[in-house]
């Protein structure tokens, strides 16, 4: 019997990479990718771990977790940083360059 390609393990790899990839976007768009990237990996590992004669391609499901706990992590890294400089610095200051310039010479001295 042939080896079927293990479902969602290239696409959890995809995902994985995608998440990493869109981290600078605020996290937003990458946070969920590498959400969705784990999840679909997990599933892809059960199903591999029930019958692993029947299923090739465990190694981009585990790849795809890997990237996917990655992309995770930076994105929520850069939402921290972003959150804390709009706390710090504040969201008008955000808007107004000449408030803005104001507000870094306060945190510089």
């Amino acid at each position: 019997m042939e080896k079927q390609k293990l479902p969602n393990s290239t696409t959890a790899l995809v995902l994985g990479i995608v998440s990493i990839v869109t981290c600078c976007c605020y996290g937003i768009i990458g946070l969920p990718l590498g959400i969705i990237a784990v999840v679909l990996a997990n599933k892809a590992k059960k199903l591999y771990l029930e019958a692993p004669e029947n299923y090739d391609g465990y190694s981009n499901a585990k790849t795809g977790k890997i990237l996917g706990i990655i992309g995770i992590i930076l994105n929520l890294i850069y939402l921290i940083y972003i959150v804390t400089i709009i706390a710090t610095i504040g969201w008008a200051a955000l808007q107004d360059p000449q408030l803005l310039q104001q507000r870094l010479l306060e945190l510089s001295n």
